[in-house]
C-alpha cells in the first residue's frame, strides 16, 4: 500500500496559498461583486461598525473563499474558519460563538452542509448578537442569554437552495459567484505564472484558458501541470506545445471536457438519441451521484453551450455532435 505523500500535499497547498490574491488590486473578475463589497466595508468603516452578514454562493474554485480573507484584510480583522459538516450539533455553534472576538470575522464553509438544529442556535446570533444556552435537563432545565460582541459571519456554499429560508434571509447581503470571462481567466494564468516565476508564452496561456472551465482554480492546476511538464521536458518554458501535450496527459480536450464530461454527453447522443433524458437515468448509466451531475458537470456543459437542461429532461445540441464528431439527427435544434 503506497501511502499519500504529505510533505507533497503540503507544497502544494502553500503554493495555492501563494496565488491566492489578498488585496482587491488582485483580485480578476467578478466586477459588480467586488464594486458591492468595497461600497459595504467603506461604509461599515466610517461608522466604525462590522460589516453586515453575507452570503456567497456558486460552483467550486470560483473565488468565494478568497473574497471573505481580502474583506478579513480590509476590515483588519482575525478570520475564524469553519465549515458547514463541523457544525452537527448546537453545542458545536455555541463553542464557537461564544469565544466569538469582537470585529471578529465567522466564515462557514459549506454552509449547506449546517445540521438544522444547530443553525437554529445561528438565529438570535446573526439577528441580534444573542447566544441562548439551556442549563440542565428536563423540568428542571432553564435558558440562559449570552450577549455577543459585534461580529461578522461570512457563509460559503456551492448549494444555495439547500439552505433554509430562515437563514438566508438573516444574511445582509447575498452575492452569486458566475462563471469567469476568459480574457479574466488569461489574467490569472499572467499572474499565476509571475509568482511562480514561471515563463509562459501567450499562445500557452490562451491554450490554458480556454481548458480552464472558466474557474479560477482550474486555471492554477492546469498551470501547475504545465510547469512540471515544462521543467522535465521543456527547459522550464511553457508554450503551446507544452499545454497541449500536458492536457493529453489529463485527459482533458480543447475546450475543457474532462472524460466524465465527455461520456455523459456520449451516453446521451448514443444511448439515448440525444435526448431528452432524465437525470436519475443518467446516473444509473454514469454509475455516477445525481448531485455530482448536477453541480459540477451540468453547469459547465450548459455555459458552453453543449447540454440543455429542459422539464422532460437533458438534451445534447448539435454543438455537442459536432464536438464529439457524431452526425446529428434531424430532431436537433
Amino acid at each position: 500500500m503506497i501511502k499519500p505523500d504529505n510533505k507533497q500535499n503540503e507544497v502544494e497547498e502553500v503554493i495555492d496559498l501563494t496565488l491566492r490574491p489578498t488585496r482587491w488590486e488582485d483580485y480578476v473578475g467578478q466586477e459588480k461583486i467586488k464594486t458591492n463589497l468595497r461600497l459595504m466595508i467603506d461604509a461599515a468603516r466610517q461608522r466604525h461598525e462590522v460589516c453586515d452578514h453575507l452570503l456567497f454562493y456558486g460552483g467550486a474554485g470560483l473565488g468565494k473563499t478568497t473574497l471573505a480573507y481580502i474583506i478579513g484584510r480590509e476590515m483588519n480583522a482575525n478570520i475564524r474558519t469553519t465549515s458547514g459538516p463541523a457544525l452537527e450539533k448546537a453545542g458545536d455553534v455555541a463553542a464557537i460563538l461564544s469565544n466569538v472576538e469582537p470585529d471578529e470575522i465567522l466564515f462557514i464553509d459549506e454552509a449547506h452542509r449546517i445540521n438544522k438544529l444547530a443553525e437554529e442556535v445561528l438565529y438570535p446570533a446573526l439577528e441580534s448578537r444573542k447566544l441562548f444556552l439551556v442549563v440542565g435537563k428536563g423540568p428542571s432545565a432553564r435558558t440562559l442569554s449570552l450577549d455577543l460582541p459585534p461580529f461578522t459571519v461570512i457563509a460559503a456554499t456551492t448549494k444555495v437552495n439547500l439552505l433554509s429560508g430562515p437563514l438566508r434571509s438573516r444574511f445582509g447581503a447575498t452575492f452569486r459567484l458566475d462563471f469567469y470571462k476568459i480574457e479574466d481567466i488569461q489574467k490569472i494564468i499572467k499572474r499565476s505564472a509571475e509568482i511562480l516565476k514561471s515563463e509562459i508564452t501567450a499562445g500557452a496561456v490562451s491554450f490554458l484558458a480556454n481548458a480552464a472551465r472558466f474557474t479560477p482554480r482550474v486555471a492554477n492546476r492546469l498551470l501547475k501541470r504545465a510547469r512540471d511538464y515544462a521543467q522535465v521536458y521543456s527547459n522550464d518554458v511553457i508554450d503551446e506545445k507544452v499545454v497541449i501535450k500536458t492536457l493529453e496527459m489529463l485527459e482533458i480536450d480543447e475546450l475543457g471536457l474532462e472524460p466524465a464530461d465527455r461520456r455523459l454527453l456520449d451516453i446521451i447522443v448514443k444511448k439515448f438519441n440525444g435526448g431528452p433524458v432524465g437525470v436519475k437515468a443518467l446516473a444509473t448509466a454514469l454509475n455516477e451521484e445525481v448531485g455530482t451531475i448536477e453541480d459540477v458537470i451540468e453547469p459547465f456543459l450548459m455555459n458552453i453551450g453543449l447540454l440543455h437542461r429542459t422539464p422532460a429532461g437533458r438534451i445534447a445540441t448539435l454543438a455537442a455532435y459536432k464536438h464529439l464528431k457524431v452526425p446529428a439527427h434531424t430532431k436537433l435544434f
